[in-house]
């Protein structure tokens, strides 16, 4: 199985409210499937876990930072991609502070702008009380300790 590393971002608001993005497959091999995310995304060739996460924060939101610092966590899970290949998926977790909420979807690919149906910021409370899918699993104790 090929190995998928990725860098996926906390990012909070000063109400510490969380952003993330709603996923809704249609037309691949995830059809049908629908859940919330953090923003992030793959490694490119060479490129650290900590260079994605900027590259990323920038493409899938518009916010620049100069660096995120270290990661707070990381999970490695067999994961199918909208292709239908099943990768070892490594992510990594990074924090993001910002006062900016304002999200532009002008570095989106045309896969991002066919799943990403729709963006919010989470509070606690809300991702304690919906039903809703959220990835990752531990979101709640990671802000916890953001």
């Amino acid at each position: 199985m090929r190995q998928r590393d990725s860098a996926r971002l906390l990012v909070i608001n000063p109400s510490r409210q969380v952003l993330l993005f709603h996923f809704q497959h249609t037309n691949d091999a995830l059809a049908g499937q629908s859940h919330w995310a953090t923003p992030g995304g793959g490694l490119e060739q060479g490129e650290s876990f900590e260079a994605a996460a900027v590259r990323e924060l920038f493409e899938e939101t518009g916010l620049r930072v100069a660096n995120v610092g270290a990661s707070i966590s990381e999970r490695r899970f067999a994961m199918m991609l909208p292709s239908g290949e099943t990768v070892l998926s490594i992510e990594r977790y990074f924090v993001v502070h910002t006062d900016n909420e304002r999200v532009s979807r002008e570095g989106w690919t045309a896969h991002e702008v066919r799943v990403m149906a729709d963006h919010k910021w989470w509070s606690v409370a809300e991702l304690r009380a919906t039903s809703e899918t959220m990835w990752p699993e531990r979101l709640i104790e990671m802000l916890q300790n953001a």
